[in-house]
């Protein structure tokens, strides 16, 4: 199992989605983690806990929303 909620998106998917503004808007504007769908989300989509397992190219991925810079 690569996710904790069926409902959010497969992690294979996450680099797709993070470079996706409308995916991105979307979890934001729901505060609905992309992931695992909790709330509180930060500018990326993701809730601190799928925001802290993500691996490099991820993390990279992640750190252009969080820095402003989009996908």
């Amino acid at each position: 199992m690569d996710r904790e909620n069926s409902v959010g998106i497969p992690r294979s998917q996450l680099l797709y989605s993070l470079g996706n503004r409308k995916i991105v808007e979307f979890a934001r504007e729901t505060d609905s983690c992309l992931l695992c769908c909790r709330p509180k989300v930060n500018e990326a989509g993701l809730c601190r806990w799928c925001y802290s397992s993500l691996d490099t190219p991820e993390i990279h991925a992640a750190v252009k929303w969080t820095s402003g810079v989009g996908p």
